[in-house]
């Protein structure tokens, strides 16, 4: 099963403030463990919400909305996408993470990825044909753009 762990946002990483080089070592020796283990699949710290936006749909009209956003505790601050056999592996490996936010209370959030089976009969054969399709098409875009380097 695929996982998303999401690390909620605090005063500090809303107001921008980054971790010290002890947090970060820590962090990169347990992202180490994490693929060594063949767990991470993806993983990245995102930006304060003062430089993100919202795209809010209401009654079939969109709309922009500029950060920062409000509820703290509502915000995302980094995230890790996990392969894990179970729930209770994904709770084992965070478990272990390092403290991301010392010096404040802080949150990881475990959530099950979707999977094809999860959406039953609605997601056609002809839908998963298309799903498998723009993922190999995703995955050669990055090999390509990885090769130029």
């Amino acid at each position: 099963m695929r996982v998303m762990v999401i690390v909620k946002a605090t005063k500090n990483s809303e107001a921008g403030i980054m971790p010290g080089e002890k947090l970060l070592a820590e962090m990169g020796k347990y992202n180490e463990e994490l693929v060594k283990a063949g767990v991470m699949v993806a993983g990245e710290g995102l930006h304060p919400s003062v430089k993100g936006k919202r795209v809010v749909f209401s009654g079939g009209k969109r709309h922009v909305v500029d950060g920062p956003f409000i509820e703290t505790k509502e915000l995302v601050a980094g995230f890790w996408l996990w392969q894990v056999q179970s729930m209770e592996e994904a709770v084992a490996w965070a478990s272990r993470c390092p403290d991301p936010m010392p010096g404040e209370d802080a949150e990881l959030e475990i959530r099950p990825v979707f999977e094809a089976e999860d959406f039953g009969a609605e997601f056609t054969p002809e839908l998963r044909a298309q799903e498998d399709r723009l993922r190999a098409e995703i995955e050669a875009a990055h090999q390509r753009k990885n090769q130029s380097k």
